[in-house]
Parts: C-alpha cells; sequence; structure tokens
C-alpha cells in the first residue's frame, strides 16, 4: 500500500486536487447549459465516480508489501467483519457528500457556478475543518489554521453579496432590454416569456424531436438581456427571475453536507472513537474511500432514478429508458465523475499524511471554477463595478485562505 509520508508530497496531491475539484462542477454545468437534464447527467456522473475509487484501490492500495500494521486493499476488503465500524462512517461520508453533489447540481443554475462553489466550500471549510482539527488531535497549527478558516468564511459572505449584486444587474439588464418594454415588472415579463417557450410537453418520452439550436447563446453577447433570455430558453434549469433565496438555501444545504462528509471519512481511517476491536489495525485510506464511494454511488443512483420521474425545479419528467437513449453528453458527464473521484482521492491521501483540516484547502477551488466561468460562460459579463470590486475581493480572500490552510500542514502522530 502506498502511503504519502512528507509534506511536500502531501501538498502536491492538494495542488493537484485544488485543479480536478475545481474543473469537474464545470463540465456539469456546461451540460446543464445546453440542456441535458440534471438526473442523466448524475447518473453518468455517479458510475465514473465509483470506477474512480475502484482504479485508486487496486493500483495505490496494492502497491507495497502487505503487512498486518497496513494490510492491503484487498485483504481488508476480505474483512469487512472486523472493520464494520470504520466502514459504516465511510458508508456516512458517501451518503452526505452525494447529498451536497445534488444540490450543488441545481445550485449552479439558482445563483452561477462561481458562487455556488464559493458557497458551498466556504461553509465545508468553517464547519468541517474546525471538525477535523479535533479528531486529528490538534496536529495542526491552530494560530494558523483558523485564521485560514476565517478567511472562508469571509469568502462565504463575500459570495452572498456577489450575487445579490449580480441579481441586481441581471434585472437592470432585463428591464431596459427592448424585448421587456411592455410595463410590467422584469420578473413579470420573463415570466411570461416563459410561459410562451414551455408550452412543449415536460416528458422526455413524448416530447417531438426539435432541431437544436446550439448557437442561439453565442450570437447574443455575453452578459446582455439577450444572452440571458437565450440562456434560461435552452438550459434544463429554468430560474431566471426566482427568489434568490431559492439559490442560497440550496447552497447552503449543500454547504453543510459537505462539510461532514471530511469528519466522517477521518473517523473511518483513524478510528478517533475506538470503535474497533483491540489489535484491528485502522481501515486504510482506499479501503475507506471504496466503501465511501459505493454509498455515494447507490444514494446517487437511487435518488436520481426517483427524481427522473418526480422531478424538481421545472426540469422535464424523463423515464430510464429516456435516460438510456440520452448520449448527447455523455461523454463529458462519465469524464466529470472520473476527475471528481480523483480529486477526492488525492485529498484523502493526502489528508491522512498531512491532516485533514489542512487538507480542506483544496476548498479554494472556486479559483479554478469561477476561471471557468468567466472563461466559459461569460458569468458576470457587463456587470456593476460594485459587482466586480465584490468579486476580486472573494477570490482575493480565497487565496489567503489556501495559502494559510497549507501553512498549517503538519505530520500526523500516531492516535
Amino acid at each position: 500500500m502506498y502511503l504519502v509520508k512528507d509534506i511536500g508530497g502531501a501538498i502536491c496531491l492538494m495542488a493537484a486536487a485544488l485543479v480536478l475539484l475545481g474543473t469537474w462542477p464545470v463540465v456539469l454545468a456546461v451540460l446543464e447549459r445546453r440542456g441535458r437534464l440534471p438526473q442523466h447527467t448524475y447518473l453518468d456522473y455517479s458510475i465514473t465516480n465509483f470506477l474512480a475509487a475502484v482504479l485508486i484501490a487496486l493500483t495505490f492500495g496494492q502497491i507495497g508489501g502487505d503487512t498486518p500494521e497496513t494490510p492491503n486493499f484487498l485483504t481488508q476488503l476480505a474483512q469487512p467483519q472486523d472493520y464494520w465500524p470504520s466502514i459504516m462512517f465511510a458508508l456516512a461520508g458517501g451518503v452526505v457528500i452525494t447529498l451536497g453533489t445534488v444540490a450543488t447540481q441545481y445550485g449552479w443554475a439558482y445563483v452561477g457556478l462561481s458562487v455556488t462553489e464559493v458557497m458551498a466550500s466556504s461553509l465545508k471549510v468553517v464547519i468541517g475543518t474546525t471538525l477535523n482539527y479535533f479528531l486529528d488531535g490538534r496536529i495542526n497549527r491552530a494560530e494558523v489554521l483558523f485564521p485560514g478558516v476565517g478567511c472562508f468564511l469571509i469568502a462565504a459572505c463575500l459570495g452572498s453579496l456577489v450575487h445579490s449584486s449580480n441579481a441586481a444587474d441581471n434585472q437592470e439588464k432585463l428591464s431596459n432590454s427592448r424585448n421587456y418594454s411592455t410595463g410590467n415588472t422584469p420578473k413579470e415579463d420573463l415570466t411570461q416569456h416563459l410561459l410562451q417557450v414551455e408550452e412543449e410537453p415536460k416528458d422526455c418520452e413524448e416530447a417531438k424531436p426539435a432541431v437544436p439550436n446550439n448557437k442561439a447563446v453565442e450570437k447574443a453577447l455575453a452578459g446582455t438581456a439577450d444572452f440571458l433570455i437565450d440562456l434560461e430558453d435552452k438550459r434544463s434549469i429554468k430560474v431566471l427571475g426566482s427568489n434568490t433565496l431559492v439559490g442560497l438555501a440550496i447552497v447552503t444545504f449543500a454547504g453543510v453536507c459537505y462539510s461532514l462528509f471530511a469528519p466522517a471519512f477521518n473517523l473511518a481511517t483513524n478510528d478517533q472513537w475506538h470503535t474497533l476491536r483491540d489489535g484491528v489495525p485502522h481501515l486504510v485510506v482506499y479501503t475507506a474511500y471504496f466503501y465511501f464511494c459505493l454509498s455515494s454511488l447507490v444514494v446517487g443512483v437511487a435518488l436520481n432514478v426517483w427524481c427522473l420521474y418526480r422531478p424538481m425545479a421545472g426540469v422535464p419528467r424523463s423515464t430510464l429508458r429516456a435516460y438510456v437513449g440520452d448520449g448527447e453528453g455523455r461523454g463529458l458527464a462519465l469524464l466529470a465523475g472520473l476527475v471528481s473521484g480523483l480529486g477526492n482521492a488525492f485529498t484523502f491521501m493526502a489528508g491522512q499524511a498531512a491532516g485533514y483540516a489542512a487538507a480542506d484547502s483544496v476548498q479554494a477551488l472556486p479559483l479554478v471554477s469561477t476561471f471557468w466561468g468567466v472563461v466559459l460562460f461569460g458569468e458576470y459579463r457587463r456587470s456593476s463595478r460594485r459587482t466586480y470590486t465584490l468579486l476580486g475581493s472573494m477570490l482575493f480572500m480565497f487565496v489567503v485562505a489556501m495559502a494559510v490552510l497549507m501553512a498549517s500542514s503538519a505530520h500526523r502522530k500516531p492516535l
């Protein structure tokens, strides 16, 4: 079994995880903006996310000698009766991260990719890092760690302000648009417009094939009212003109779920509550990650199959038959699952070496997501100076927080 034993190696894994975990949300957001149903996308995503755990376990988890103190992956997999308390913690971690990821999918549509990642990650750090600090026996330097946590909290507050400011900018663009000069409020005009374009059947199998207008959004300049309207017509989750608090509530729920999965994984691999029998070695990170992703797969598939027939947020109803036949964008969804699986694996490998509290520095992933959001999606184009100022301040706080959390890294001590 391969173990990371030095701080330098742990930091390299954190850096790689930062890029990977900041990229996969962009891929899923692209598919949603193209009109692919989030249920179809997540079902594909779940498959390769689990396969990434299997790949990591059968490679890194089998490297080196198999000793009683550090058994390999397959050895522990064959003895679940000895490790069931730790397995339960790993399974619980997989459940909460799945709930957070599903909520995040809808959060991207409501508040944008950048703000969703900022707020969810910041809440994860504020709650999860504090829990991991105490679970890890306070191996990270508190005088360095908690100022970094404070920076994440400030970034979360700034993220909320960015969303509110950008939403106000969008409403102003709609009110000034020549397409919405009926005398009603922008929200009333938008609602009327969406009712006109949503007269098609809400069942994917009943809907008649339509010629996709893949260049509709590209023809409108990014950040303009026409751009916002074209995007709303095309995307699978209709949210433009909705209540701001709905999006913030979804993202807050996702952040709370995200804050619990790393502490659960920490308990699974280090047994701080001494639930294992005397003489039984701890569950290695690769075995724990296998069970973690297994429960994520089961819950993710069950939840999204249910959502096929009982969709949320105005998403059209679908079926398993429609999902199987929906091959458009499947490759990107499968890629996103693989990237996410590898990113989480690297995070846990680094956390086992340098402390899970320090490994939470990868939650600065909005730095990557915001870059892609601006470059690919035109987020914040033609926004107000106030929005740009808040956005810059938010990103600056993330850079500071990431650096401070990495600086708090320390060698793990035997428990």
